[in-house]
């Protein structure tokens, strides 16, 4: 074996263990361009392998890693090379370690001083072009230490002068990577507008559908609907500045809508680099939006334009306004609440939150801030249904003199939806038959003899006669479904659903984003005070424009205790019952004198005896005047003997149609039923219910059970009786 020579000068560093070990020569160059042209760095660095033998390694004993070719040293993250370097460093199987320069196996002094640690735990030497290092030696650990400091400090110039570099073309509106669909390269390093008619036409009309539709996703479905597609470049590869069709993706659709280029702004610095948001092995990840204050540079009026400046401001405050945000003041389009953003609390001033805002919950306005932020009390809450029912009414109201003005743009903007998608067909076409020509172009070029080319020819082009003659198809189904012009009958329609804005607002189509856009264009804010915990709310509207106007309105409660005048309530109640009213007499006049329920719209007989449940007046049923008419000797209630014989109502009622007992009503639309049955009755009628259970109504009951037993003394007053026999 052969052996370094003692009186080199690192004979002394050199042992027999490190010799009987492997010598590792380390190999990397930062980029594949690197690779490919710098040849003379790569063969100075392979040329180490000679001196690991000169220093006394056997040819055999030397490991050459070059793994990480075209690799940038700043991080041990995707170089194998490096990590199978430390794992046989950390196995004990390296004697040294060998590097053209210290920069070549890490620019980054974490990763060097790591690689250091372990070459002094496990005795393994460092080799460069100058010398011999020994790790666990302080001085040599000292120079290696400065080595690393200085190759990481080279990266740091490096970058930051191609950095520099960078900004400054920048600044200047030059620096370009990769154009947003709808822009090419110019050839003088610019950028023009696509110079295909088609991408053209298709990213004006996302910009236009959205500034009509409003939203993102009903931009999208609009797309889709209509099988537009978006013209795309491809940036590298062998196909560069080939176009291809793809199908509109939401999240290109949102970078569109969202970037400034669009708008003829020239920016850099829009998605600056974090490096907490990196993810380990996504070399593309760690990117942030940055607000527009952070951005490097704006230019406007710099490169070609879709829309103006004014116009992308307006999609982004559009973005804004449908963004979810925090709390529910701004709901998905499919809740109830037609406020949302606009109500104000007329108490404090402050912004009122929808709550429980969902189509299957009851949402209320509140004015809760001050409890959701610091615990304090809530100021006030206002059932969502009766402010809405109002400003529904208002807005339809204003809406009626523009209902014919409505028809008229409704049925040009149809007219202009189809043109738009005539064309896009038209242009569809005319692509499908370019293709189709020039596969026939390159057919017929080809020698008929060759025969190996010629069949993959006919078959592309029969392909693109197959797919002109689908196009075609489907324009004509197209053309029949939806023609270029209106008929006489679409207008008739369209103003006939113009016309019906009630119909309109609450069609199933319409949806609750929808009517709260046509509230926010007609109202700039709504104020609602509630008076103490009732029910009377006042409703301020500040009309845009300037008008004001005042309403009162009277929402639901929950209990009659809230109820203003529920004393006054009360005693004329009482008052109407001492005159022998019945509860529908009583609702009836309590309607007539403008009283109010606590929930719903008028009173009723079953409303009247809850109040008088509730006032102290318990045990007084429906039709009920006085002591007479209340249930005597060996009377009740139709309900109470059906449950003293374990059978439903129905049963006894069967028995007082057929007469098999005695009974009597009370005055009155529908008065209760009072029926006659002593100790001996009972008994009869539960016979007669088992004789009814064992026969299944198969036989007729014997007279013995069906005749009831003849009253003893006098009948009470009734209006309408029924006994057997009778």
């Amino acid at each position: 074996m052969n052996r370094v020579d003692p009186t080199s000068p690192f004979g002394h560093k050199i042992r027999p263990r490190q010799h009987d070990r492997l010598a590792v020569v380390y190999i990397r160059q930062s980029t594949p361009q690197q690779v490919a042209s710098n040849r003379e760095s790569a063969d100075l660095q392979y040329q180490l392998r000679q001196r690991a033998v000169t220093l006394g390694w056997a040819d055999d004993r030397v490991l050459v890693i070059d793994d990480d070719q075209g690799i940038s040293g700043t991080s041990v993250e995707n170089r194998p090379g490096f990590q199978r370097l430390l794992a046989e460093v950390s196995l004990g199987h390296v004697g040294v370690v060998f590097g053209r320069e210290m920069s070549r196996l890490a620019r980054s002094c974490a990763d060097w001083h790591r690689l250091l640690e372990l070459c002094a735990l496990f005795q393994v030497l460092l080799a460069d072009a100058d010398g011999v290092y020994d790790p666990a030696d302080f001085n040599d650990r000292l120079l290696l230490g400065l080595k690393g400091t200085m190759s990481e400090a080279e990266l740091h110039i490096l970058r930051a002068r191609l950095h520099q570099g960078k900004l400054n073309k920048a600044r200047r509106g030059e620096l370009f990577t990769c154009v947003p669909v709808g822009y090419v390269r110019s050839p003088d390093g610019g950028i023009a507008l696509d110079p295909d008619e088609q991408v053209r036409a298709v990213v004006s009309l996302v910009f236009a559908k959205f500034a009509e539709l409003g939203s993102l996703t009903k931009t999208h479905t609009y797309l889709v609907a209509n099988s537009i597609q978006f013209g795309l470049r491809v940036y590298k590869g062998p196909g560069k500045g080939r176009l291809v069709w793809q199908r509109p993706r939401r999240s290109s659709l949102y970078a569109m809508l969202h970037h400034p280029f669009y708008a003829g702004a020239y920016i850099y610095g829009r998605s600056p680099f974090d490096p907490t948001r990196r993810v380990p092995n996504k070399p593309k990840s760690g990117r942030r939006n940055a607000p527009p204050e952070e951005w490097v540079c704006l230019l406007k009026d710099k490169v070609p334009a879709y829309i103006t400046w004014d116009q992308y401001e307006e999609n982004q405050h559009r973005f804004a306004a449908n963004d979810l945000g925090g709390g529910s003041k701004g709901v998905t389009g499919r809740a109830p609440t037609l406020l949302n953003g606009v109500v104000r609390c007329g108490r404090c001033g402050k912004p009122m939150g929808a709550r429980n805002a969902r189509a299957d919950a009851n949402p209320r306005y509140a004015c809760d801030s001050e409890h959701q932020e610091y615990g304090g009390p809530r100021c006030q809450s206002v059932v969502a249904a009766y402010p809405d029912r109002l400003i529904e009414s208002l807005v339809l109201r204003a809406m009626e003199p523009a209902s014919l003005e409505l028809s008229l743009r409704a049925a040009e903007r149809a007219e202009r939806d189809r043109e738009q998608l005539h064309a896009h067909w038209k242009q569809r076409l005319e692509r499908a038959g370019y293709e189709a020509d020039r596969a026939k172009r390159q057919y017929d070029a080809v020698d008929p003899e060759n025969r190996l080319v010629a069949r993959e020819l006919e078959r592309q082009w029969e392909q693109k006669l197959g797919e002109k003659q689908k196009l075609e198809e489907d324009h004509t189904r197209f053309r029949a479904e939806r023609p270029r012009h209106l008929s006489a009958s679409d207008r008739e329609q369209i103003g006939a659903v113009a016309a019906d804005l009630p119909g309109l607002w609450r069609s199933a189509t319409t949806t609750g984003g929808d009517r709260r856009a046509i509230v926010r264009l007609l109202i700039e804010r709504v104020e609602l005070t509630r008076h103490g915990q009732g029910q009377r709310v006042e409703v301020v509207i500040r009309w845009r424009g300037g008008s004001v106007t005042r309403h009162e309105i009277r929402q639901g409660l929950r209990t009659y205790a809230a109820l203003e005048g529920l004393e006054k309530l009360r005693a004329r109640m009482l008052e109407l019952r001492g005159d022998g009213r019945t509860a529908e007499e009583i609702a009836t006049a309590l309607n007539g004198e403008g009283y109010h329920v606590a929930r719903g719209t008028a009173f009723t007989g079953a409303r009247v005896h809850q109040l008088l449940a509730k006032f102290g007046q318990t045990g007084v049923p429906p039709g009920v005047r006085d002591a007479t008419d209340l249930p005597g000797a060996d009377e009740c209630w139709l309900p109470e003997l059906a449950k003293r014989l374990g059978v439903k109502p129905i049963i006894v009622h069967r028995w007082r149609w057929s007469g098999w007992l005695h009974a009597r009503q009370l005055r009155g639309e529908n008065g209760r039923w009072v029926v006659w049955a002593n100790a001996a009755e009972v008994a009869r009628l539960r016979r007669l219910r088992a004789f009814e259970i064992k026969h299944h109504g198969r036989r007729t009951p014997p007279s013995a059970l069906t005749s009831p037993a003849t009253r003893k003394g006098p009948d009470r007053p009734t209006t309408r009786s029924q006994s057997g026999g009778n």
